[in-house]
């Protein structure tokens, strides 16, 4: 079946992944409203994600800190932005202060980040912020990565 014409191929992808995953989750056990799809729009134009904005989607993702700064005031207050991959501390609170309806920073993957984040969030008078942790379970060394030994016993006893 093709999409409607005025329907673009993003909204059209999206919905597809959107029905996906509600099925995935239902065959699971899981409630399909229990489970968010991000539309990660890195490197796509304002007016690609004013057209899956417009077809009822509300949450996107970025993976860079200049572009979610320069695309968030740009576009509706009621979208949910995720800030994903590596984040570094000098660039976090420019991204809180910025962005003020970030929702969620996917992949904290160090102390000293996750300290800094709950300062600022603290100095400039935002809601606690919800964070995904990247956690290394395989032993391997990893710059970017908690260490599921310092998880378990953070204080070194």
């Amino acid at each position: 079946m093709a999409a409607p014409a005025a329907e673009g191929l993003a909204v059209t992808a999206l919905r597809s992944v959107i029905h996906r995953v509600r099925q995935a989750a239902e065959r699971s056990g899981r409630r399909a409203d229990d489970v968010r799809v991000v539309a990660v729009s890195k490197t796509k134009p304002i007016s690609l994600i004013t057209q899956v904005y417009e077809a009822g989607h509300r949450c996107f993702g970025e993976n860079y800190v200049q572009e979610i700064i320069q695309k968030a005031p740009e576009l509706p207050e009621d979208i949910e932005w995720h800030y994903i991959g590596h984040l570094q501390s000098n660039k976090a609170k420019q991204l809180l202060t910025a962005v003020p309806n970030l929702a969620m920073v996917h992949g904290v993957d160090n102390q000293k980040l996750a300290n800094y984040l709950d300062r600022a969030v603290s100095s400039i008078g935002r809601q606690p912020l919800k964070v995904l942790v990247q956690v290394n379970t395989s032993g391997e060394e990893c710059e970017y990565i908690f260490s599921s030994f310092l998880l378990a016993d953070p204080e070194g006893d």
